[in-house]
């Protein structure tokens, strides 16, 4: 396995998503990331030239196509009143979250 991703190269992403890893679970990680950037490689190295691009996975034959999407139409909406009565904070009109960019 090529090592393409770092001790210091998880603690920043993981610092970045705002998530904690304890000292025995960063190893864990830079190994499965790196797994998972072999695994790229490795389908990289396939021979692609006969095959068509998909947009979408719908498009495969026997993946259930667009019969599998619902139809779009027009739906009436919940009342703002009701769905604004559930949320934790609101000033009535939006959802009120807490800032998270403001992070150093």
């Amino acid at each position: 396995m090529t090592q393409r991703v770092s001790v210091e190269d998880v603690e920043r992403v993981a610092e970045l998503a705002h998530l904690e890893l304890s000292a025995d679970e960063t190893p864990g990680m830079v190994h499965d990331l790196n797994a998972i950037l072999d695994y790229v490689a490795e389908l990289n190295e396939l021979d692609t030239s006969g095959v068509t691009p998909l947009s979408q996975v719908s498009e495969l034959e026997g993946a259930s196509g667009a019969s599998s999407l619902r139809e779009d139409r027009l739906r009436t909406s919940l009342e703002r009143a009701a769905v604004m009565s559930q949320a934790p904070e609101t000033d009535g009109v939006f959802f009120k979250v807490p800032k998270v960019i403001e992070r150093q």
